[in-house]
């Protein structure tokens, strides 16, 4: 074995002969000198164990009617134990889920996206103070995707902004404790807010079937919503609101259930039993569809010290945005050096397609790049999976600056599941992000189409 164990084998970490000694007893082969606390890149493997299921963390609404859906593993987000896996491996696994996906539709239980309502006279002043884009320029019942800085520029959580009503939004939150960031820069500021965790719990309804899945649960008004539109709805006469909106590139759509603990089953069944028709499928947030898009994790590809600059996201940092917000000035100070030709980052994130085999499960390890000789790593995968529409294995992942343009050649090591030959890096080179077009493009990929970088 090379960089990581079979899923069967005992939790230890062997290597090959042909693999330098870095790779294994070293968690910091890769220079991350502009990082405070470096990502652990010791490559571990699968590491069989038992998730411990307990009151420490919590349970959504939805936990137990995924377990009935067919769940068998999961992870947590949030503080939230997070459902990752219905098919089972022998009957298609994670492919099976993206299969439905693209050709029919799906739900996903996204209780995790823990609502945070901003509400009160200075919701939007509040809101706009901690976002990077202009909250101002969201009307009601529209929605947008934002980032969150802290004074660094460190992207603190990227989540979907709802407005609800001019005094009332709501961050669906990407994974970090947004809730109680919120409340500590308001302790500062003392606006006239209410900021607090509701009992909203949302699930996306995913694939090219949606729309017409939607319109038969919420009638014809569906047809005409548009990307980031909401309304307010009922199902099973349990009050919701819906977006369109979604993390896959496909069409699709958020439904945010309101008194999620009381309405949870009814809401879920009924949602079934509209999708039958439709051959709709539960399944796990998709996270092969959402690379090929160009979707970013937090936690997985970015966190609180990367800045927008270094991952696709410059979008997120409007030019014209007068209002101060947290973070401005070093984003500002981070765009001008870049100008200048002066970057101010070692490592920047980049698109790579790669050999080996299909690439067709969660990677249990942040996998090593090499420059295209092979030798000691010089960046890490952070999102691999295999691409059917490509016919290759795409990821996002981080490279020295120097690696960012398009065509650059480079090696990745794989475990031995997934290379051509045990302990033998495959080639790779660096590609344009996203790897395929997206049903709903989004922001970034409609402002790139306009050639610009700003938001809106």
């Amino acid at each position: 074995m090379s960089l990581a164990s079979n899923i069967h084998a005992e939790p230890t970490v062997a290597r090959s002969p042909a693999l330098p000694s870095s790779f294994v007893h070293q968690n910091r082969s890769v220079d991350q000198s502009d990082r405070k606390v470096p990502i652990n890149l010791r490559q571990s493997g699968p590491t069989p164990v038992e998730m411990l299921i307990s009151t420490r963390v919590r349970k959504s609404p939805y936990w137990h009617l995924s377990h009935a859906a067919g769940c068998w593993r999961a992870t947590v987000y949030n503080r939230m134990y997070h459902p990752r896996g219905y098919v089972r491996p022998q009957d298609g696994g994670a492919m099976a889920e993206y299969d439905a996906l693209v050709n029919h539709v799906t739900m996903w239980n996204v209780a995790v996206e823990r609502q945070i309502q901003v509400k009160g006279p200075e919701a939007e002043r509040f809101v706009n103070r901690v976002i990077t884009r202009d909250a101002t320029r969201i009307r009601p019942m529209n929605g947008k995707y934002v980032i969150l800085c802290n004074e660094a520029g460190g992207i603190l959580n990227d989540p979907i902004l709802l407005r609800l009503s001019e005094d009332e939004f709501w961050f669906s939150i990407s994974d970090s404790d947004l809730e109680w960031w919120l409340r500590g820069v308001n302790v500062g500021l003392g606006m006239n807010v209410g900021i607090a965790e509701i009992d909203v719990a949302p699930v996306q309804i995913q694939g090219p079937k949606s729309e017409a899945l939607m319109a038969d649960l919420f009638g014809e008004a569906v047809h005409a919503l548009p990307y980031y539109g909401m309304m307010e709805a009922e199902v099973a006469g349990r009050p919701v609101v819906i977006s369109q909106t979604g993390f896959s590139g496909e069409k699709g759509y958020e439904i945010y259930l309101r008194d999620a603990t009381l309405h949870a089953e009814e809401f879920w069944k009924a949602v079934l039993a509209a999708g039958e028709k439709h051959q709709l499928m539960v399944i796990a947030p998709a996270h092969h569809r959402r690379i090929a898009a160009g979707i970013l994790s937090w936690g997985q590809d970015i966190d609180q010290e990367v800045s927008p600059f270094q991952c696709h996201l410059a979008y997120q940092v409007p030019r014209k945005k007068m209002a101060d917000y947290i973070g401005k000035q070093a984003l500002e100070a981070q765009r001008a050096a870049i100008e200048a030709g002066r970057s101010p980052f070692t490592m920047t994130m980049v698109g790579l397609t790669f050999g080996g085999k299909p690439v067709t499960d969660y990677a249990p390890d942040f996998w090593l790049i090499s420059d295209e000789g092979g030798g000691e790593p010089v960046g890490y995968i952070t999102s691999p999976w295999f691409s059917p529409e490509l016919g290759v294995n795409i990821a996002l992942g981080w490279a020295p600056v120097a690696m960012k343009p398009l065509g650059t050649k480079l090696k990745v090591w794989l475990p031995d599941d997934y290379a051509d030959e045990p302990g033998v890096p495959v080639a790779g080179r660096v590609v344009e992000v996203p790897f395929r077009p997206s049903v709903n493009p989004s922001a970034r990929e409609v402002a790139k189409a306009h050639g610009r970088d700003a938001a809106y």
